[in-house]
Order: structure tokens, then sequence, then C-alpha cells
């Protein structure tokens, strides 16, 4: 009995000095929480009565003490903390990285030690960005000593795992690189962080904004001459409650390596948007009903010439993000033009402004008309012909992806009888026309050939008689030209004195008309005097 006695008592003894020794283990209770910068974090101390005095310590430096007044102490967050009467919880506002660290609460015989995590995530361009831009994720993570090495996952908008283009982690810091984003990519995204030790499972929400269009691709729109054709683009800026202001043009560009032409300008604030058109050559208008968020213009008569690109362009802070629509006009026309008339042929041209896409044609077809009427275009084509002998009424589709985008008519009509019988006259009027100037040219081409010929011949009894002049008389008869006496008559009968007529050969013939003074010298180039009358 008395050794079970001793054993009994031992054991007892053993038990409270355990007790003992474990009272100041149990006090202590270890906590883990988490805060970000720039936000406000409540740090727990657990269930204290209600006049129980306590004191809050960052890293053994005490914060606050609250007792009968709330008292301050000398640590760094002492003026951006406070202690809740009633709780006897710590709050601090505008949480920094350098307070992360051991917190301890202490009241009567219990201490509490919580260690804060801080976390702060910055997104590059305050999280505002155009199509086709790449975001850019820092974290920065402070905590005692030693680090854990964290696992971070990002999820978009719609829950889906954003895998990072590049991931670098320096001391305290996680920089990721994300994929390019789209305008349809705006929304709250998570940035995921986990770690097993100690164990960190925590999620950090953050804004992506991309300013754009809600139609962002390339959109073809087909219309037809002397039609009207709208063109609208609808901006998100409204729908993702962008704020910041931000400007914009439209511009059109009829040729790919061709100057634009500026349309109008727009500005848009989180108050108003206004538009001021710039073009005055261009014939254009801007509805004044139109949906919220819009840009649109509307050509109330599209010609030929109004095809090509129109861009739509948003500028912010020096950067670009445009949306464009290619507008393609369609023609139809007849060469030649008009009636077609019996035995002719007349060819049925329909044609675009621009190469059409692999996936769209154009093709004539004849209303009511069999497969033999039916031309398409080539790939890529941009133009298709038909020729026709009678008349009938004809169809001009567009045909994209088996679907009929737009389509233009032309009837060919049989001219009447006396319009076959006037073009026969006018035929055969023209011809005859032509074959008489023909022939008048060819007699004036005559006459002026005969003219030729008598003005050199002339030229040259001229420059004979120049060479040879010498007075009549002077002249021994053997050196005399030939001569011959013909009689002159007027038209009335009367006889006139004979004329000496001197024919040299080659030349034309000079008849001086009266007499002259036998000692006087006769020049022949001199204008002939006229007769003497008695």
């Amino acid at each position: 009995m008395e050794s079970w006695s001793k054993v009994a008592s031992s054991t007892l003894v053993m038990f409270l000095v355990l007790h003992l020794g474990l009272i100041p283990i149990m006090a202590q209770q270890d906590k883990l929480q988490i805060g970000f910068a720039g936000q406000a974090v409540t740090l727990n101390c657990g269930d204290i009565p209600h006049q129980t005095d306590v004191t809050w310590k960052y890293n053994r430096v005490p914060i606050r003490l609250f007792r009968s007044t709330n008292l301050k102490g000398k640590a760094p967050m002492t003026e951006r903390s406070e202690i809740e009467p009633n709780s006897k919880c710590l709050k601090v506002w505008d949480l920094r990285l350098s307070d992360a660290g051991n917190y301890t609460c202490e009241y009567g015989s219990h201490t509490v030690r919580i260690s804060l995590h801080v976390f702060n995530l910055t997104i590059s361009l305050n999280g505002h960005f155009l199509p086709n831009e790449v975001p850019e994720l820092i974290l920065m993570h402070n905590a005692s000593p030693p680090l854990p090495r964290l696992d971070i996952r990002v999820f978009n908008s719609n829950n889906n795992t954003v895998s990072p283009v590049s991931q670098d982690k320096i001391h305290q810091q996680y920089t990721l690189r994300l994929m390019q984003l789209k305008a349809m990519d705006s929304g709250t995204w998570r940035c995921h962080v986990h770690s097993d030790s100690p164990f960190i499972n925590q999620s950090i929400s953050f804004d992506i904004k991309v300013l754009g269009f809600q139609n962002p691709d390339l959109v073809r729109k087909y219309a037809t001459v002397d039609s009207s054709v709208t063109l609208s683009w609808c901006l998100n800026f409204q729908k993702i409650k962008w704020k910041e202001g931000f400007t914009g043009k439209l511009n059109l560009k009829q040729e790919e390596n061709a100057s634009a032409y500026e349309l109008l300008d727009f500005n848009v604030t989180a108050q108003k948007q206004h538009e001021t058109k710039k073009s005055r050559h261009f014939q254009f208008e801007i509805p004044e009903r139109k949906p919220e968020s819009t840009i649109e213009v509307k050509l109330p008569k599209v010609h030929f010439n109004h095809s090509g690109q129109y861009e739509c362009q948003l500028a912010y802070n020096g950067r670009y993000t445009q949306s464009n629509i290619e507008l393609v006009v369609m023609k139809v026309s007849a060469n030649p033009a008009g009636p077609l008339t019996r035995g002719a042929e007349m060819t049925l041209i329909c044609q675009v402004s621009r190469p059409l896409p692999s996936n769209a044609h154009l093709r004539w077809e004849r209303v009511n008309g069999t497969q033999m009427d039916i031309k398409k275009s080539k790939q890529h084509e941009a133009k298709v012909e038909v020729k026709v002998s009678s008349a009938g009424l004809w169809n001009c589709d567009l045909i994209e992806d088996n679907d009929k985008k737009i389509s233009l008519h032309y009837s060919v009509e049989e001219a009447p009888i006396w319009v076959r019988y006037l073009a026969t006259g006018v035929t055969i009027g023209g011809s005859m026309l032509v074959v008489g100037f023909a022939c008048l040219g060819v007699i004036i081409g005559i006459t002026w050939q005969r003219r030729r010929q008598r003005a050199k011949r002339m030229a040259q009894a001229r420059q004979y008689l120049r060479e040879n002049k010498r007075c009549q008389c002077q002249h021994p008869a053997s050196r005399l030209p030939t001569s011959r006496v013909v009689p002159s008559s007027s038209p009335t009968g009367a006889r006139h004195p004979l004329v000496l007529h001197l024919v040299f050969p080659g030349t034309a013939r000079i008849a001086p008309r009266g007499r002259r003074g036998a000692d006087e010298c006769q020049d022949p180039l001199r204008e002939p005097r006229g007769p003497r009358h008695s």
C-alpha cells in the first residue's frame, strides 16, 4: 500500500508540473491573416470580456493600449489604427507593405499572436487598355520570414484560366505578363494566390477595361448605285463604365496606298458625345437620332466612287485603335446602251468597285430563263459580262457564302420598227456622206495639185524672162522667141488690133494689150496696161 501511495503521489506531482508548464503554451495562439495594401484590415483577438484591458503590439512595439481610455503607442501604424471598444479588435487603415509582420494581442494572462501577410497587386496602365495591348500584373508579398513560395493563377471575367505569357520572381515581387486583350475581355478579373505552408488560399480581384468597338472585326457592306446606306460603329465605353475622356475620327481610304480623307471627328467625355463634320466635298449626313455610344454616317445616294475602307479610329493617351467597314458598290450597264435592234447583239456588264473575297461572286441570270442563261464571275473577279441577242429581263446578284447580298436588274428592250428603219437610213446616209466627203477630198486634192503645177510653171517663165530681159526692138530676129499673130475679138464681135503673143517653150503665154512706143523697152514682168482709145 505504501508503494502504491508513493506512485500515486509522484504521478500527481508530474501531472501538476506538466499542467503548470503547459499554461503559457496554451495561452499563446497563432493566427494568419491576409491584408491588401491601400485597404483596411481588422485583426481579431477573440472573445474578450467587456471590462478587460487589451494591449496590441507590432513586433513587440506597442500600438494601442485600451484601458479606461484608448492610449497610443510608438508603432509605425499607430496613427492609422484604433481599438474598437466592444470587440477589442485592432483596425488598421491604408495598409502598407511595411505593415506586414507579427502582431500580438495581450489581455490578462492570454496572448494571441497574428501573422499578417500583406499583398499589393498593381496593373499596368491603371487597368485602362486598348485592344491588342498586353496587361502586366505585379504582385508584391510581404510577411515575416521565411516567405512562402506562392502559386499564382489568373482568371478572366468569364472565370476562365488565363495562362501568363511570362512570370518572373524577384524576392517579394511576382511579375506576370498576360495575353493580348480584346474588347470583350473587359470586366472583373481574379488573381488567385495559394501556398501550402503556411496555408494561403486567397483571391485578389481587379478590373480590366478595354476601350473599343462591339464589332471590332472588319465588316464588309454592300450597296448598289443610287441607293442609300448607313455605316455605324458601336462603342463600348458606356457598357464598361469608362470614365476617362477620349477622342476619335472617321476617315475614308479609297485605295490601299492612297491618302485618307477625314470625314468627321468626335470627342467623348463622361457627360456627352460631340461630332464635328470635316469634309464638305463628300456628301454624307450625321443622323440626329441614333443609338447612344454610336458613331454613324449616312450616304443618301451612293456613287460608284464611294467605295473604300471607312476607318473609325479611337485615341486615348497617345494610343490608337480602329475598326473598319469596307463598302463595296455594285452597278450594271449595257454596251451599246439603248434598245436592241433585230439581228444586233448587246453586252450586259455587272461590276463591283472592289475585288470580291474568295467566298463571293457575281452572277447574271435571265428571269424565266434556262441554265444556259446563267453566267458567273471567276474567283476574285470584280466584273462579269454576258452577251444578249434578244429582249428580256436580267438580274445580277452578288452572292456571298450562298447568301444573296444585293441584286440589280436590267431590262433589255427590243427597238421599234421605225427605229430599225431609222437606223438603216442613218447607216446608209452615213455611208453616202462618207463617200461624198471622200470624193470631195479627191477633187480638192486634184485641183490643188493642178494649181500648184501652174504656179510652178509661171515661176519658171518669170525666171526665164528675168535672165533674158531685152527690148524686142534691140534684138535680132534670130534671137527673138517664136511669135504668132492671133486675132482677138471682144464679146460684142468688134475687132481689135492684132496682138503679138510671145511663146516660150514650157512657159505660159503673156500677151501685151496695147501698143507701146518703138523706143520704149518692154518689161514682161510689168503689169500690162489697158488698150488706148483715140
